[in-house]
């Protein structure tokens, strides 16, 4: 599975927007600004997340966009989906080696993996939340199982454990 920059731009600006949901509307080209991305690239991306029912625009001079619901209601699969259409592409049923070989009515051991692979995908990237992604680095990676970073010495090196003599 690859992320796709339009996938992670996606999830960037859906972000962006859950940390200023008290703020009132965003520009595109003040989110682009702010997280330092491509303005004409936000403003595609924002407008499949508002195709997606993610976000809605309010037009004007105030105007702009903003959470569609709340961020603990918003999945990282929500987003990604709205960005992408799909989190996992099932290779052999978007782009079959051959037509006969990848139909369905043919026996194929492989497919179970990738059909498996994607729903596991789709199970973690809907077990987090937009809110979840408020959190620091830590507290998320604790959310989603991973163990804790490793410690960094001040020279942006990993700091390896003194061990006792």
């Amino acid at each position: 599975m690859r992320i796709t920059t339009q996938a992670e731009y996606g999830l960037i600006c859906a972000l962006h927007l859950a940390r200023r949901t008290s703020d009132g509307p965003v520009t595109g080209r003040e989110i682009a600004s702010r997280e330092r991305l491509p303005a004409d690239y936000v403003e595609q991306i924002m407008l499949k997340l508002r195709r997606a029912t993610i976000v809605t625009s309010t037009r004007g001079a105030h105007g702009g966009y903003h959470l569609a619901r709340p961020a603990e209601e918003i999945t990282v699969r929500d987003v990604i989906s709205a960005s992408e259409h799909s989190t996992f592409d099932v290779h052999c049923v978007t782009h079959p080696v051959e037509a006969e070989r990848c139909a369905v009515s043919h026996d194929c051991s492989i497919r179970p993996v990738w059909v498996l692979l994607q729903r596991k995908i789709d199970e973690v990237l809907d077990s987090v939340r937009l809110s979840d992604l408020l959190m620091q680095e830590s507290a998320v990676r604790e959310r989603v199982g991973l163990a804790p970073m490793p410690a960094v010495s001040a020279s942006g090196r990993l700091a390896l454990p003194v061990l006792q003599g």
